[in-house]
């Protein structure tokens, strides 16, 4: 059985997207040392950081005001900092609204599989954090789930009828169970976690331990 890893996270939480980079230089590392066994299995899993936001969002700079007070661009300035060792450029500055991603979570989760739904979760991050895409606009998510490759039938059932959200309800409660309050956290075969953007090596220990215990490494 491959080794199968659940990464909870939300598309709007850049150490989210640091902790991605990281992983996949793990996986990586971790396809060399182990060029025999089958490919890890990845699910994203739903986690709303500010599931109380509207639809329309709000404004970003006084929404990171609120949340990190007076200081917080200097909160950014870190967080931009590590992004630049992980291969990621924010660019905070070309966000002008912080979304609700209840349906963005909603279109991860109606992915057909692992790749597109791996391509649909790099293209979020990449529209929010690089290009300052509004993701409270449907037009803009549809744009990014068709290019990351879902159905147009399946993102029209998301943005038209709400269609998966009570599974993205679901996944935070089952997260919200076994004692997950912030993102990212990695569960790697259902067994091992790891919470918050770890360095690769944190990462690539828990695959091999949990790749262990089922005989695959």
């Amino acid at each position: 059985m491959p080794l199968t890893i659940d990464v909870i996270s939300d598309v709007v939480c850049p150490w989210c997207y640091i902790g991605k980079r990281r992983l996949e230089a793990a996986l990586a590392e971790y396809s060399r040392g182990n060029p025999d066994a089958a490919p890890p299995e990845i699910h994203w899993r739903a986690f709303e950081l500010n599931p109380d936001l509207p639809a329309a969002g709000v404004d970003r700079r006084e929404h990171y005001r609120a949340k990190f007070g007076d200081d917080h661009e200097a909160a950014l300035a870190s967080v931009q900092a590590a992004g630049r060792e992980a291969g990621i450029a924010f660019a905070f500055d070309r966000i002008a609204r912080q979304p609700n991603t209840r349906v963005a979570h909603a279109l991860i989760a109606a992915a057909p599989g692992p790749t597109v739904q791996e391509e649909l979760v790099e293209g979020l991050f990449r529209a929010f954090f690089i290009e300052g895409v509004d993701l409270t606009q449907p037009r803009n998510l549809e744009t990014v789930a068709l290019r990351a490759g879902l159905e147009g039938e399946a993102v029209r059932a998301v943005l038209g009828d709400g269609a998966g959200l009570e599974r993205v309800a679901a996944e935070e409660e089952a997260a919200r169970e076994i004692g997950v309050d912030g993102v990212p956290v990695f569960v790697f075969n259902h067994r091992y976690v790891v919470t918050g953007s770890q360095p690769t090596e944190v990462l690539l220990d828990a695959m091999r331990h949990a790749a262990a215990d089922e005989g695959d490494a």
